[in-house]
This record gives structure tokens, C-alpha cells and sequence, in this order.
């Protein structure tokens, strides 16, 4: 069978693999816990629930602006305003089936076949096979830095005549770090002063623990959204727990909102008018729930670092943001895929290899789930690879015994 060379190059998303292992595990019986997926267990805002109810109800379930609807464009614009002191106008704003669609149709507006696009380590995993889905070439930084802050020495040596972006991605998946004001003000002036686009992936932005604020590259901007070359993303799947909503949107310049408007307008014609719908009561709605849940989340993170403070040879950073951490597990010997394996096959815990992510040595754990899945999901890493740990231990009723150690 012939098929095109490029999409059989495309690497399988890990995250959604493990998804779909650890489905089938549960659905053989297993006591299996995730720590591998990126999804708060809240309910869905109500105010996002009534508004997709109110449009089914109403029977308008028609198409909609390719750009997205005008009422959910104001919401994003007030949204803009408020969280990043920026006023745009509705023609800066496209919204996308999701964050995820809004990055791959934006790096298909921007990108020429071969150029380049900066991203730095550790990344979220889709980043490098999106740019090469689009013929481009991710150039990938890694940080001298164990605390995963890149230089911007580093940085200036990746640039080439042929670099075209570099995503930013703060608070980061899968570190947790939230990039310190300085670097992200001398990185938007660096790249508004070599001409290189800026994209900010800004899907966990208000998802910052302990009075922590996510520094954003508008502030630093010199130029206006017209001639700056920062670009925004966000969407509503984190924050409000929304995943399945899947809607996203972009806020740059105009002339890149117009090719992005066609792009879609050919590929997807818009996004479901029930799920923008329910963006809009989300962000329309009452704020409290946002703020119970990124309490639930910064207390599962301090449960996490503190378990894993516990585990012998583990070394972690403490997560200023986001609902991962990502802690180096080199001293166990095996690479990060080994490890994940074995830790599925010994203990039911599902994890995300490093290398994944551009760092070996690492696993990236999600504590978005319950405190149950977090201290048990660490009790049984520690019992499968910590010598110190108990020799015995307990899932439901079966009792097993390490004899590998």
C-alpha cells in the first residue's frame, strides 16, 4: 500500500498511547493508575455546561464564522484585556478546534518547507512533529541549567538564517517551571529585534501555584500586536478542566489571522457552534471554579514533591505551575522508556518517558488526578525501584513480592 512518506514519518503521540495501554488494562480488571495523562478530574463549570445545553435547546446548530463566533470572540477579547493588559481587536483573534489545532494551523501559516523553529527543552511532545508536519525543521535547546531555564547564549547559537519561530511555553509541560521574568523579556526583545515570531503557548498561564504569575511576553513587547512579532495561544481545556471541549484560539497580527482564517476555512470550516458555545459560558461564567480548581492542583503538587522527596535517588523540581512535574530518575540505571515499561508491567502505574519531552533520564508524572492516585501511584514506584522501600505491597486484595531487587 502506498501511502505518503511524511505522514508514516510522523512519530504516535506517547501521551495518547499510554492512554489508550492504560484503557485496555482497566478494562481487563486491572488496578491500574494513570500518571501519565494531562486532564483534571473536576466537573465542567456550570455556566459552560448551560450555554452548550442553551444551544441545543435553541436547534441553531448551523455553521458558524470560520473565524468563530462573535460573541465568543468578544468574550476572548475582554479575556485578553484582563489577563494580559492588551487590547485587540475582533481581526486579531481566530479560535480553533483546540490549542492543539490552533498551533499546527498557525505554524502552517507561518512556515516556509526547511525553515526552522526553536523550541526548548524539555517540550511539549507534539511540538517537533507539528513543525515537521508543515516541512519545517525543529531546532531543538537544551539547558545547561538542571533548573530547566535555558540561557540566551544558548538560545543565540541555535539561530540560523533559516530560523522562522521559537515557541515558549510557560508554565511549562512537562517541567512545571515558570520561565522568570528577565529571560522572557530579553527573549521577546531578542526575537522582535531578529525578526523571529514569538509564539507563547499560554494553555497553562493562570495555572501558577504559591502567588506565582506567569510572566507574559506582551509586556515586554516594544513594538504593537500589528509589528510585534509575539503570538498568543490559548484555550480552555486546562484552566477550566475542559478537555473535551476542545476549543482554542490564536491573538497575533492581522495579516497572520487572515491566511490562518483560510487555512481553516479549508480544512475544518469552523468549530462546533455547541462546543464554542460552551467556551463562552466558561468564560463568561463565575470564576470560582477556576480558582477551586488550581487549589486542588497546587495542593496535589505539594503531596507529589513530598512523596517523591521520600524516594531514594530521585532528584525534583518543585512545579510552579501547570499539573506536572518531572522528576530525574537517571540514578535507577535504565532510559526513561525502559523505565516507564517496567514501572506499567511491575506496578500498574502509567508514567511518560523524558526522552519524549527531549530529556532522557526523566519520567513526567501528572498529580491532575486524585490524592489517592498520587500517594499510591508513588507508593508503588518507590516499592518497584527503591530498595529502601518495603519488600511487600498491596493492590487491593493481591498481594505481591519484589524479587528484583
Amino acid at each position: 500500500m502506498s501511502l505518503s512518506q511524511l505522514a508514516r514519518s510522523i512519530a504516535e503521540s506517547p501521551t495518547l498511547k499510554l492512554n489508550e495501554e492504560a484503557r485496555l488494562l482497566r478494562e481487563k480488571g486491572e488496578a491500574v493508575i494513570h500518571l501519565g495523562i494531562g486532564e483534571p478530574k473536576n466537573k465542567a463549570p456550570l455556566a459552560a455546561t448551560l450555554s452548550a445545553a442553551a444551544r441545543l435547546r435553541d436547534g441553531e446548530l448551523k455553521y458558524a464564522p470560520t473565524d468563530g463566533q462573535p460573541a465568543l470572540k468578544k468574550a476572548i477579547l475582554r479575556y485578553t484585556e484582563e489577563h494580559y493588559n492588551k487590547s485587540v481587536a475582533p481581526e486579531n483573534v481566530i479560535v480553533c478546534a483546540g490549542a492543539k489545532q490552533a498551533l499546527y494551523t498557525l505554524l502552517y501559516t507561518l512556515l516556509n518547507p526547511q525553515d526552522e523553529v526553536i523550541i526548548l527543552a524539555p517540550y511539549w511532545v507534539s511540538y517537533p512533529e507539528m513543525v515537521r508536519m508543515v516541512y519545517g525543521v525543529p531546532v531543538i535547546v537544551k539547558p545547561e541549567d538542571p533548573h530547566f531555564v535555558p540561557r540566551l547564549s544558548e538560545i543565540e547559537r541555535a539561530v540560523s538564517g533559516y530560523t522562522k519561530a521559537l515557541i515558549l511555553n510557560s508554565p511549562n509541560n512537562p517541567s512545571g517551571v515558570v520561565y522568570p521574568a528577565e529571560f522572557v523579556a530579553e527573549l521577546t526583545a531578542f526575537c522582535e529585534r531578529k525578526g523571529i515570531y514569538l509564539i507563547c503557548d499560554d494553555i497553562y498561564h493562570k495555572l501558577v501555584f504559591d502567588g506565582a504569575r506567569a510572566p507574559a511576553a506582551y509586556a515586554y513587547a516594544a513594538k504593537d500586536l500589528e509589528t510585534s512579532r509575539v503570538i498568543t495561544l490559548n484555550g480552555v481545556s486546562k484552566l477550566y478542566g475542559l478537555t473535551g471541549v476542545r476549543v482554542g484560539w490564536v491573538v497575533a497580527p492581522r495579516p497572520v489571522v487572515e491566511v490562518m482564517t483560510n487555512v481553516q476555512a479549508q480544512t475544518a470550516t469552523c468549530v462546533s457552534v455547541m462546543q464554542q458555545a460552551a467556551a463562552e459560558g466558561a468564560l463568561t461564567g463565575l470564576q470560582s471554579a477556576v480558582e477551586s480548581l488550581r487549589l486542588t492542583i497546587q495542593n496535589n503538587r505539594d503531596v507529589m514533591v513530598r512523596e517523591l522527596g521520600a524516594f531514594s535517588g530521585v532528584r525534583v523540581e518543585k512545579p510552579a505551575g501547570t499539573f506536572y512535574c518531572f522528576p530525574d530518575f537517571s540514578a535507577y540505571g535504565k532510559s526513561s522508556v525502559e523505565l516507564a515499561q517496567f514501572l506499567l508491567k511491575k506496578a500498574m502505574v502509567v508514567t511518560v518517558p523524558g526522552k519524549e519531552f527531549g530529556l532522557e533520564g526523566h519520567l513526567r508524572l501528572s498529580f491532575a488526578g486524585t490524592i489517592k492516585d498520587v500517594t499510591e501511584g508513588v507508593t508503588r514506584m518507590k516499592w518497584a525501584l527503591d530498595p529502601a522501600a518495603p519488600n511487600e505491597l498491596y493492590i487491593g486484595s493481591r498481594r505481591l513480592v519484589r524479587d528484583w531487587l
